[in-house]
């Protein structure tokens, strides 16, 4: 089984960005939790990030016929990317939608996510084991 894990903008930056919101682990550092967790679970995790939407839109539709499942945390364009959602529903991958904090309790413009109406589940809340849970999910959806 293959799942990529896609990180959208500014998510480099994690460790350093608002550690009491986000913590103080570095994305280097979710991603090999990530890739360590799938090698248990008998899932291979390829991890990639961009600041960049379009590159985004791009490694998504890459992801047709080499991936079994998508965990997709988009950043802030989650709540602005017609785009990115298009992509994921077009590839008809099953994803699932990560965020390190509770989106709904965060400003009002946070709490609509363009993605989850194309995701099959949303993972919010948990800082970094936010991503061991979603893969976890994603892998027992899978039927793997």
């Amino acid at each position: 089984m293959k799942i990529l894990l896609i990180n959208g903008a500014n998510l480099n930056m994690l460790g350093q960005r608002e550690p009491e919101k986000y913590g103080n682990t570095s994305l280097a550092d979710i991603e090999t939790s990530v890739i360590n967790r799938g090698k248990e679970l008998g899932a291979e995790v390829d991890a990639w990030q961009s600041n960049h939407e379009g590159e985004i839109v791009d490694k998504i539709q890459s992801a047709k016929g080499k991936y079994d499942g998508i965990l997709i945390n988009a950043g802030g364009y989650t709540h602005t990317s017609v785009v990115i959602r298009d992509a994921i529903s077009a590839i008809q991958i099953p994803t699932v939608e990560i965020h390190m904090t509770n989106i709904h309790a965060r400003e009002e413009f946070r709490h609509t996510s363009l993605l989850s109406g194309v995701c099959i589940a949303q993972v919010v809340g948990f800082k970094e084991q936010s991503y061991v849970l979603a893969l976890e999910g994603l892998v027992k959806t899978l039927g793997r």
